[in-house]
């Protein structure tokens, strides 16, 4: 860019552009055939760490589409194992030890991103050098209560009840698990920055199986600070996605993020009633509408653009990740429809 600042970038900071950028969650995976093609000679855990291989998968979208932005082929689990957790998937993250105890907290140690990530910062570093100079790229962590609710639970669970009940039950450990994460997660988002990374993500894929009392008491505070410590020393823009959250929308924009992520069960315009006309969102078109008629999906593209006005800048994404079994071709016809009707709408409201 002229200026040297992407249209992602400057959304991001909430500035409106003349188009709406857009990129979507989870776009580096299984829904493309290329993808699965590479997965077909290397396990996931070997793609991840190998930063040549988890470059290419990076960049496999943003060959194929139009997206602004690049989000890096990682997991949000990665930074655990740098942390003494060993993590096996089958296919989704088993933790054979559980965290139960303030005895197993003390256990852990702090991430050191140059010891126990070394291969996503040279991911990163070669997807910056490859990607082309308009498209950002985007890093991310886990939110401390999401990796929380995992270490407790030692899996995946329709409702974390024992990560929830330990959240509860041991307040004092719980606490120490969640403010070391919540620091650990600020050296993973500082040196992501360093390699490359021109904006970062923090996915809270959990929270919303908490009330806001709750999440303003024991879970806000983590989040403040992560923000603040990581803007102290990078400037970066940061998105915070509380999946499930619509519940928490007002506390989750209180946390000093820049971009607020919503999922598809409330419209953006009832974020910005809610939020203020000065917040910058990203979203939320419902996944399964990428499985509908041309005509359907066209209309839901262009009521979440037009639902996006009134926020003081808009990046178009989807409200979850994009589903494994998505037709790529009705990606690519998202993309050029946010270009087509967002540059329009762009036009009409400077006339």
């Amino acid at each position: 860019m002229p200026d040297g600042k992407t249209l992602f970038e400057k959304a991001a900071r909430g500035i409106r552009t003349e188009r709406t950028p857009v990129w979507v969650m989870r776009q580096a995976g299984r829904y493309l055939p290329e993808y699965r093609a590479l997965r077909k000679t290397v396990d996931f855990l070997t793609a991840t760490k190998t930063p040549e291989i988890a470059a290419q998968i990076t960049l496999q979208p943003i060959d194929r589409f139009e997206l602004d932005a690049a989000i890096l082929f990682a997991d949000i689990m990665t930074p655990l194992e740098g942390m003494g957790v060993p993590i096996r998937f089958a296919p989704g993250p088993i933790i054979e030890s559980p965290i139960r105890s303030q005895k197993d907290v003390d256990g852990l140690r702090p991430l050191d991103p140059d010891e126990g990530v070394p291969f996503v910062l040279d991911a990163l570093s070669i997807v910056r050098s490859e990607l082309p100079k308009d498209r950002s790229l985007i890093a991310f962590a886990g939110a401390p209560f999401t990796l929380f609710c995992y270490l407790v639970q030692g899996g995946g669970s329709k409702d974390f009840m024992d990560a929830r009940s330990f959240l509860r039950g041991d307040p004092e450990a719980s606490d120490a698990l969640l403010n070391l994460l919540g620091k650990s997660m600020i050296h993973y988002l500082r040196a992501q920055a360093r390699a490359g990374a021109d904006a970062l993500m923090l996915f809270d894929s959990w929270v919303g199986l908490l009330d806001e009392k709750l999440y303003r008491a024991r879970i806000q505070p983590v989040m403040k600070n992560i923000i603040q410590e990581v803007k102290a020393e990078i400037d970066r823009p940061i998105i915070y996605f509380a999946n499930g959250g619509s519940a928490l929308l007002e506390a989750a924009s209180e946390i000093g993020a820049d971009v607020i992520a919503v999922d598809w069960t409330r419209p953006l315009h009832e974020a910005v009633a809610r939020l203020g006309s000065s917040t910058v969102l990203q979203g939320n078109l419902d996944p399964s509408a990428l499985f509908a008629s041309r005509d359907e999906l066209g209309q839901e593209i262009d009521k979440v653009l037009e639902s996006g006005m009134g926020a003081a800048a808009h990046i178009f994404n989807l409200g979850h990740g994009i589903h494994r079994t998505t037709d790529p071709d009705q990606l690519g016809f998202l993309v050029d429809r946010v270009h087509e009707t967002s540059e329009r709408l762009s036009s009409d409201r400077e006339g």
